[in-house]
This record gives C-alpha cells, sequence and structure tokens, in this order.
C-alpha cells in the first residue's frame, strides 16, 4: 500500500476555488455562493476564506487551519467523480469531496437551504 499522499492534497485552494467559481458562474450561480458553501463547511469567515485565496494555501492546509467542520457533514451523501462521498476512507480526502459534492450542488441548481442541509 502507498503512502504517498494524493497529489491534489498539495493543490492551492486558490487554484481549486476559481475552478468551482467559473464551473457554478457557467451555471448562472454565483461566486458569493460558493463562498457561502465552503464557509458552511469548513467554518471559516469571509476573512479567512480571502486570506486562503491569497497566501495559495493547500488543500492540506486549507482544511487543518479551518475553524471547525459543520456538525452536519454526515448529511452530505451522494456521488461525485464516480465515488461515494460518504464512503470516502481518507478523512482529507473526503473533505474535499464534501467540498466538491457542495459546489456541484450550487452549479446543478440547488437551493442553498437543501445544499446547506436545512441550515441555510
Amino acid at each position: 500500500m502507498s503512502t504517498t499522499p494524493h497529489r491534489i492534497f498539495g493543490t492551492s485552494f486558490a487554484s481549486i476555488h476559481r475552478l468551482y467559481v467559473a464551473k457554478v458562474e457557467r451555471k448562472g450561480r454565483t461566486a458569493a455562493e460558493v463562498d457561502e458553501v465552503v464557509r458552511w463547511l469548513t467554518g471559516h469567515d469571509e476573512a479567512g476564506l480571502a486570506e486562503a485565496i491569497a497566501d495559495e494555501r493547500d488543500l492540506e492546509t486549507f482544511f487543518a487551519t479551518a475553524p471547525s467542520m459543520n456538525p452536519n457533514t454526515a448529511l452530505i451523501t451522494g456521488v461525485i467523480c464516480g465515488i461515494r462521498v460518504e464512503e470516502v476512507e481518507d478523512p482529507l480526502m473526503q473533505r474535499i469531496r464534501w467540498m466538491d459534492k457542495l459546489v456541484d450542488e450550487v452549479a446543478r441548481g440547488k437551493k442553498m437551504s437543501s445544499i446547506l442541509r436545512g441550515s441555510a
């Protein structure tokens, strides 16, 4: 079994954030909605999110410095990239997949109250 960390862990949050924003904007949604779901997931406030983007921190550091993961993350279920998010074993990869899933739901036009698992 390989102990090499997945290369996505070293990818900057800023680069992923740009891709998320481009994805949702193509579907008529906004960067503010991306930020809202990321803040809901990680507990980052607007300033913390802006700092994470500005300092180009990698995803591993982004999640390690997250103030508090949302207690409702267990309610995030479904498939992203062919993988059930609730079955991802690596905790960091699961957090990344949760974020992917939330942004995907924004892009698909789901209501924010549903995306935020009833806590909009």
